[in-house]
């Protein structure tokens, strides 16, 4: 058993030349007033990055440096150290060489952490040096809570037998964290949140349940149950947002606040009755995840600086369009960030509100007391905003008054659910808009989709089959430029699809006196053609075209957009 030795890391680093002595001193007063570990304020200060901190500890110790992204984990192995200590000693089971475990530590010179380990494990082991942030993502997906998530589904199924459900008993054990329908709720929670799961749904079929999570846009079976406990977890769900329990034959629309892991998250719920029972889907939105800064949503430097410069403006509408899911609150969001100064009073009206910004009036729309889109718009125009961020253009009225605001000296942003940039201005005028004022309040439209992304861990050469040989040549990608398309085979870091993560594609319509003219003149045919022609070679298309000859995403994913689109 190498139990390794104890070594001062800033010195260590000093010596390898990592850092300067001045940097040491520096990080170590930081330290000394924060507490963290010198790690941490190290990579904090980019003096270094974990990577390097991994490999010089590697090196002086003489043990290997594992870099998790490209290792596939065994579950059952992973699972020999309970995760309580898993994430206390920072430390994965990664493999068995020759009757020895290999354990991945972000920090191996942590001896009391060694010890216990083997203490626990009962058998010899080995160190390799992983960095904490890989780590701390591996163990998420090695302790997975679907066994869990099973067994605590068969509890319930037995706890409640045969009989009717008890709706008093039901009711009397909101509190009560250890009845086995709260416990399997919480463990559905923890799990969604470890994978980063954006939906729950909760369907029941003939004789069985079945629960699901999207993660990346896409649905994958959590786990199956007995259908007899689907009335026990709505129920529970309905007391926890508020909804009439007595209510099965209507959809109900609520919400409510979880804590998951240390972190708030915001849960969105809609049930609906099937022909098996009530059916819930609850989307999850954590408070502390969603923010991301305009320069990391993936635009293209030239539209990205356009933009920039567009938000900017003092008064003038911005619509941010794309069907459900396609990003568009993240990318107001980044832009509101972006502008949110002392100087600006900002206003969001909003069904719900998705993420928590300082600095700026939230105000949530209840349909329940007549707090319509309309009604709180009209009352923030009254709170002498210079910014106004409106959740969605639902009806005439709403994009009425925003358009209004616009026109009188506010920047508003909205979203709006239509194909592409071009078809925007349109939309509007079919919602019952005057065509003048369409022209002359819209500065800008984004059009966007999400991509998934191929999977870094297993990305491997992709050749295309005929099919899309035929599509990638009708699009204009030349063969030559098929040696950079790569698709995920499928590791235990992407459960198996191949993808991991999602990136934005895009299209910027910028508002010029030709468009102007044309929308307020001209025939919606006209007007198309010269919005097209303005974009020429930078549409969503184009965009996603780009990120595929890069490697970013796979030619079934560019295709499924292009579907969406094209006519």
């Amino acid at each position: 058993m190498a139990r390794p030795e104890k070594v001062r890391l800033g010195d260590l680093l000093v010596q390898q030349k990592l850092i300067s002595q001045e940097q040491l001193v520096f990080v170590l007063e930081q330290q000394k007033r924060s507490g963290r570990k010198l790690g941490r304020v190290l990579v904090d200060n980019a003096f270094v990055t974990e990577e390097q901190i991994s490999e010089a500890l590697a090196k002086q110790l003489n043990i290997p440096y594992i870099n998790l992204k490209y290792y596939t984990i065994n579950l059952d192995q992973v699972r020999l150290l309970p995760e309580n200590q898993a994430r206390r000693f920072r430390a994965i089971v990664l493999e068995e060489r020759n009757g020895v475990l290999l354990v991945g530590m972000a920090d191996p010179t942590d001896l009391f952490a060694f010890d216990e380990i083997a203490r626990t494990l009962k058998r010899d082991v080995d160190v390799a040096v992983v960095t904490e942030g890989q780590l701390l993502e591996s163990i998420d997906r090695g302790y997975r809570r679907t066994e869990e998530i099973s067994g605590l589904a068969r509890e319930l199924s037995e706890d409640i037998g045969d009989t009717y459900i008890d709706f008093g008993a039901l009711t009397d054990s909101v509190g009560s964290e250890d009845a086995p329908v709260v416990k399997l709720l919480q463990t559905m929670f923890d799990d969604a949140t470890q994978i980063r799961a954006s939906d729950i749904h909760i369907e029941p079929q003939e004789g069985r349940l079945m629960i699901r999570f999207r993660i990346d846009g896409a649905l994958h079976l959590q786990t199956e149950a007995d259908n007899k406990i689907a009335p026990a977890l709505v129920l529970r769900l309905k007391l926890m947002s508020g909804l009439d329990i007595s209510e099965k034959r209507l959809p109900q629309d609520g919400r409510f606040h979880v804590r998951v892991r240390d972190q708030g998250v915001d849960v969105r719920i809609a049930t609906c009755p099937t022909q098996n029972g009530e059916s819930v889907v609850m989307r999850l939105l954590r408070q502390d995840g969603g923010m991301v800064g305009l320069d990391k949503l993936g635009m293209p430097p030239d539209m990205l600086k356009r933009f920039r410069e567009i938000i900017r403006r003092s008064n003038g509408m911005i619509l941010v369009t794309g069907p459900t899911g396609s990003g568009k609150t993240t990318t107001l969001y980044s832009a509101l960030a972006e502008i949110n100064t002392l100087e600006q009073k900002i206003i969001t009206v909003e069904d719900p509100v998705e993420y928590r910004l300082p600095g700026i009036s939230q105000v949530q729309v209840n349909e329940k007391i007549d707090l319509t889109f309309s009604r709180v718009l009209r009352s923030a125009l009254r709170q002498d905003p210079d910014v106004i961020l409106i959740g969605e253009m639902r009806d005439a009225e709403t994009a009425q008054i925003g358009l209004r605001a616009a026109m009188t000296g506010h920047l508003v942003f909205s979203t709006l659910h239509t194909r592409d940039a071009a078809g925007t201005l349109f939309r509007l005028v079919d919602m019952g808009t005057p065509r003048f004022m369409v022209a002359s309040s819209v500065q800008a439209v984004v059009a966007q989709r999400l991509l998934r992304c191929v999977c870094d861990s297993c990305s491997e050469k992709h050749i295309p089959s005929p099919q899309e040989v035929e599509w990638l040549n009708a699009e204009g990608v030349a063969s030559e430029q098929y040696a950079g398309l790569l698709h995920g085979r499928g590791c235990s870091h992407c459960n198996g699809t191949g993808y991991r993560g999602r990136m934005g594609v895009y299209e910027l319509l910028e508002m010029n006196r030709e468009m102007v003219e044309a929308a307020a003149h001209e025939s919606v045919n006209h007007f198309m053609q010269v919005a097209r022609g303005h974009m020429q070679g930078k549409t969503i298309l184009d965009n996603a075209i780009a990120q595929l000859c890069k490697g970013r995403t796979t030619v079934a994913e560019v295709m499924r957009i292009s579907n969406q689109v094209e006519d």
